[in-house]
């Protein structure tokens, strides 16, 4: 897949991430300028449909040209079955979107915040911010 950053490089581009759970999907955005995340929200919708419909008005509302979705696996670098869930939900987006859909590790963002009590309520979409971050520095 090109690089999106590299293709867009002269150009302000928005950018929105996702922190896929099976309960809860964290969403973020942020753009090339600033090369930061901002929390938007997180998902907890009752069904597949109830969550793309939310993701969409997102999508509708900050017109991002690419989407990331990170990539969990264990700290070895092993895949579990969450890394094909979200491999899945990246696909989905993808077909559904018709947006660029790159995969960031995720492996520590949720450590990196685990001790923030102030994010707590809005861990996912913090951590979305964190793997949109990470997008940017790679």
């Amino acid at each position: 897949m090109p690089n999106l950053v590299d293709d867009l490089a002269s150009e302000p581009f928005t950018v929105m991430a996702f922190d896929y759970g099976s309960r809860r999907v964290g969403v973020a955005v942020g753009n090339s300028v600033s090369k930061s995340g901002q929390p938007l929200k997180t998902i907890a919708a009752p069904n597949i449909d109830v969550l793309f419909r939310e993701i969409g008005d997102l999508i509708t509302e900050w017109a991002p040209k690419s989407l990331v979705v990170g990539l969990p696996i264990h700290p070895d670098g092993a895949e579990h079955e969450m890394t094909a869930k979200a491999k899945r939900f990246g696909n989905q987006l993808h077909g559904r979107f018709g947006l660029a859909v790159t995969w960031v590790d995720e492996r520590y963002t949720s450590a990196v915040l685990g001790g923030d009590s102030k994010m707590r309520d809005n861990l996912d979409a913090h951590s979305a911010a964190i793997i949109l971050e990470q997008f940017f520095a790679e």
